[in-house]
C-alpha cells in the first residue's frame, strides 16, 4: 500500500488487508525537560511514570516489575519519552522509548530478566496497526522485525509517532554535528565523543567520522 505523506499522523485503511494502519507523523520532537532518574526518589520516579502513562494511555498493569527495573539500566542523562506493553514470543514485554534507544524488557519470575536494546540510529522503521480493542507495533532495525501484539489500541498511535519524532530529532542532531566544516576539528571530535559516550553512535561510526575530520 502506498500512502501519501500528507496522511502523516492519520489512521487509514489498508486496501489489501483492510486493517487500520497508523501513518506516523514526522516532525521535530518537542524539547525534553530532563529528569534525573539516577538521583530522583522512588516517589519522584513514580510521579514521572504517572505523567508518561497518562499521556500515552497505558495502565502499566502487566509491566510494573519491568518499570521498577527500567531506571537501573538507563544511561546518564537518558530520558524516557514513552512506554507501552504487549506480547512478543508468548511473553508480556515493556516497550520503552528513550531519546537514545528503544528498550524491551521482560522480567519473569522463573527465567529472570530478558532485555533488548535498539539504538535509534539503527532503527529502520516503527509501524503500528490497530483492531477493535488492541493493536500491534512492529520495530525493524535491519537485522530483524520485532512484532509486539496485544498492545492497548490507544497507545499504538502515540508510541509510534513518538518513535518517529525521536528518530528524526536524533538524525538532525547528528547532521548538525557532522556538517560544520569551519568548526575546530578538536571541538568536532569532542562532540562526536559525546555522542558515542551516550550510545547514540557506535565505535565504528565514531572512528569513521574521526578519520574524515582528521583527514
Amino acid at each position: 500500500m502506498v500512502i501519501d505523506s500528507s496522511a502523516a499522523g492519520m489512521t487509514v485503511e489498508c486496501t489489501s488487508c483492510k486493517d487500520l494502519v497508523i501513518v506516523p507523523s514526522i516532525k521535530p520532537m518537542e524539547k525534553v525537560i530532563e529528569f534525573n532518574y539516577k538521583t530522583a526518589s522512588k516517589k519522584e520516579i513514580k510521579s514521572e511514570f504517572n505523567r508518561i502513562a497518562k499521556e500515552l494511555g497505558d495502565d502499566r498493569f502487566f509491566t510494573k516489575k519491568e518499570l521498577n527495573y527500567l531506571p537501573e539500566i538507563l544511561q546518564d542523562g537518558e530520558q524516557i519519552l514513552a512506554f507501552s506493553s504487549g506480547l512478543m514470543n508468548g511473553n508480556t514485554w515493556l516497550i520503552s522509548l528513550t531519546d537514545r534507544r528503544i528498550i524491551l524488557l521482560d522480567k519473569g519470575m522463573i527465567y529472570g530478566l530478558k532485555q533488548e536494546s535498539i539504538p535509534l540510529n539503527r532503527v529502520n522503521a516503527v509501524s503500528g496497526s490497530t483492531g477493535l480493542f488492541f493493536g500491534k507495533i512492529i520495530i525493524t532495525d535491519g537485522a530483524k522485525d520485532r512484532e509486539i501484539t496485544m498492545v492497548w489500541k490507544k497507545t499504538v498511535k502515540i508510541f509510534t509517532n513518538k518513535c518517529q519524532d525521536a528518530i528524526y530529532t536524533l538524525n538532525q542532531v547528528q547532521h548538525q554535528v557532522l556538517q560544520q566544516p569551519e568548526e575546530d576539528p578538536y571541538a568536532k571530535l569532542e562532540k562526536l565523543a559525546s555522542l558515542k559516550g551516550k550510545g547514540i553512535i557506535s565505535e565504528d561510526e565514531f572512528e569513521t567520522e574521526k578519520k574524515k575530520i582528521l583527514g
